[in-house]
């Protein structure tokens, strides 16, 4: 884990989660870290928890706002001169049937999951592109590789994540920049609770998917290993993750099974 010693890493979505637990273990791993989420005083908090806090930086943005994403960038340029790694993980699930869900709730999903999450790779890009190294870390889902009960918009802005960022690893390779696309299944974190329903209001409740799933150490664990060895893509979980073999190798029997599966 060598990789991430001295690098700057800047984690989107730190304020808890996944995030949070990305800016933990790269802290430890000897790496500077940029936190972002809305959430400042919770981001605050995850500050404390790390090594060496002095040499991090709390940096708040929103992914549904993204047209000061180029200043944003801008002030991490100032403070810390590169950007080694940008952890692209921050997003919003979703827990509603696709004939039950509003188009504007769609389209919100779809802001925040994917024009967030590709506006603020656009403006790194450039700086990685000069100084000729960096690399993309993606946190998309098992719901990038196939749709899912109640989540019609989630699972669209995942699988949109998979097309964009397999055009830039092919055109950025040349500028020695790399992307790892991440899948995770059911992790427990707050996902589920956070994830918008019909009316665009919070799901509000903990799913046993989730309750029951990885922590969300394990899978950060598995994550930075696979962004050292920089795999252009990991899945992350338990049994679940073994689906995507299914639907690629049998796939009429993946959607036998896939049904029969609870959705929450």
């Amino acid at each position: 884990m060598q990789n991430f010693k001295n690098k700057v890493a800047w984690v989107v979505g730190a304020s808890s989660g996944i995030g949070k637990e990305m800016a933990i273990q790269l802290a430890k791993h000897g790496a500077k870290v940029i936190l972002s989420s809305r959430k400042q005083d919770e981001l605050e908090l995850v500050k404390s928890e790390l090594n060496d806090t002095s040499i991090h930086m709390i940096l708040p943005l929103d992914l549904e706002h993204s047209e000061n994403f180029k200043e944003i960038t801008e002030q991490v340029i100032q403070k810390f001169g590169r950007i080694d790694f940008l952890f692209n993980n921050g997003g919003l699930s979703q827990r509603s049937n696709a004939a039950e869900t509003p188009l504007e709730v769609d389209r919100r999903i779809m802001e925040i999951n994917y024009f967030g999450n590709i506006a603020l790779a656009k403006a790194v890009l450039p700086f990685m592109q000069k100084q000729q190294s960096g690399h993309f870390v993606i946190i998309s889902s098992i719901a990038g590789k196939f749709g899912f009960f109640l989540r019609s918009a989630y699972s669209a802005s995942k699988h949109a994540l998979h097309g964009f960022y397999d055009s830039v690893l092919l055109e950025e390779e040349k500028n020695g920049i790399n992307v790892t696309i991440a899948c995770p299944g059911k992790i427990n974190t707050n996902i589920s609770v956070n994830a918008l329903n019909s009316t665009g209001e919070k799901h509000g409740e903990m799913d046993h998917n989730q309750e029951t799933g990885m922590s969300a150490e394990e899978c950060v664990q598995e994550l930075l290993v696979a962004v050292s060895k920089n795999k252009k893509e990991v899945l992350i979980g338990n049994k679940e993750i073994k689906a995507v073999t299914l639907k690629r190798l049998f796939p009429r029997l993946f959607w036998k099974v896939i049904r029969k599966q609870k959705a929450t």
